[in-house]
């Protein structure tokens, strides 16, 4: 088995500020074919050759993937090629595609936890595209047309912002051939409208957002705190280990105290999030509404304990060991291997998949009681809380 990843650099972060949406909806339309595939041909063929392929779009990049036998891979790597760099986007497909994509979008504003995390990424980024929605808004998306679509394609979709990965049953040298000659033939490059980033500032208070939703049995809440991004790798590992540690399994801080010993939530956990221009750390809880200010008194006090005191050893070894067994796991199968090389060169370069288990064995329980300080705030953070109506 062999399987391609194929990553542009092209997520939401780039899109003009008025194409909120746009980078999601090409996603889809890539798959709608060229000028020499038909829309439906793709899909013919790969599952003609035993193959499946998908893709999926986030901020930072636009990710295709094809899974297919070893010696299907000439007959079907030429199409993937295809029909990323010549997309047509025919206008009468670009139509019918807007009608899946609302439907995609209202059945994630029926999503609480969905709402949710896009309500905190709102909140906690005000002026960075982070903030935006992957998605879009559906008044914009009304209003898009095929050629803006094909705009975007033909600025972004070009040498320079794409990774090939190839990882399976197949000669080293024959892999970079076929790449070379699946991927030769790009489109002639556009312009966008110019796109300029804006660094979020600093908080410099608790940012508070507070949801009334219906039908729904559970409370929510999310806290968020901003961290730094690929190119401090280290100090975002290290925040990686505060996650684990806080609510990284059953016997992690939050889930003993909140879950199982005072009973105060269905469940609670904590997560880290790498990006390009900042990571995103989060704490989340399902409960009953009535202990919402309960609960986040006591995950407030806890992040307090963690910059008052080092973890203990045991703590920290225990999340290490977790984390490096996690990322070898991460390495078992030709798909796994493929995304975390892609991603890593994607964001910044493929080498530093490799530093991951050194960088983690590295720290110290001095330095992530530094790192709480730095970037766990009490004072400045941001929060949702949902609530049924």
């Amino acid at each position: 088995m062999t399987v391609v990843d194929v990553w542009v650099k092209a997520g939401a972060r780039v899109e003009p500020q008025h194409w909120g949406g746009i980078a999601h909806f090409l996603e889809h339309m890539i798959f709608k074919g060229s000028q020499k595939i038909l829309p439906g041909d793709f899909d013919q063929i790969i599952e003609h050759n035993g193959g499946i392929t998908n893709a999926f779009t986030s901020h930072d990049y636009a990710h295709f993937f094809l899974t297919v036998a070893d010696n299907r891979l000439t007959q079907t790597l030429p199409y993937l090629g295809e029909i990323l760099l010549q997309a047509a986007i025919p206008d009468g497909e670009f139509i019918r595609e807007r009608d899946v994509i609302l439907e995609e979008m209202r059945s994630s504003y029926d999503d609480p936890d969905w709402v949710c995390f896009q309500s905190l990424c709102e909140t906690l980024y005000q002026h960075h595209p982070y903030g935006r929605s992957i998605l879009g808004h559906e008044t914009q998306l009304r209003q898009y047309s095929a050629h803006e679509l094909r705009c975007f394609h033909r600025t972004h979709y070009q040498p320079q912002n794409i990774t090939v990965v190839v990882v399976g049953n197949v000669e080293q040298q024959t892999a970079l051939s076929l790449v070379e000659n699946s991927f030769s033939e790009f489109s002639l490059p556009w312009e966008c409208p110019p796109q300029k980033i804006t660094s979020e500032p600093p908080l410099t208070a608790i940012r508070r957002n507070h949801i009334y939703f219906p039908r729904m049995t559970q409370g929510r809440l999310l806290m968020g705190w901003v961290g730094p991004g690929i190119n401090q790798l280290q100090q975002g590992l290290g925040l990686d280990l505060l996650s684990v540690i806080l609510g990284g399994g059953r016997t992690s801080r939050l889930v003993q105290e909140l879950r199982e010993d005072k009973q105060l939530v269905m469940d609670v956990e904590s997560s880290f999030s790498l990006q390009q221009d900042s990571s995103l750390f989060t704490i989340g809880a399902w409960l009953n509404p009535q202990h919402l200010s309960e609960v986040e008194a006591i995950i407030c006090d806890r992040l307090q304990q963690l910059q008052q005191q080092p973890v203990t050893e045991v703590e920290l070894n225990k999340a290490k060991r977790l984390l490096c067994h996690d990322y070898i796991f991460s390495t078992e199968t030709p798909s796994q291997l493929a995304g975390l090389y892609g991603y890593y060169q994607t964001l910044a370069h493929a080498e530093l998949a490799l530093s991951y288990p050194t960088l983690i064995k590295q720290y110290t329980a001095v330095q992530l009681q530094h790192l709480a300080r730095e970037y766990l705030s009490l004072e400045r953070y941001a929060i949702t809380i949902m609530e049924p109506y």
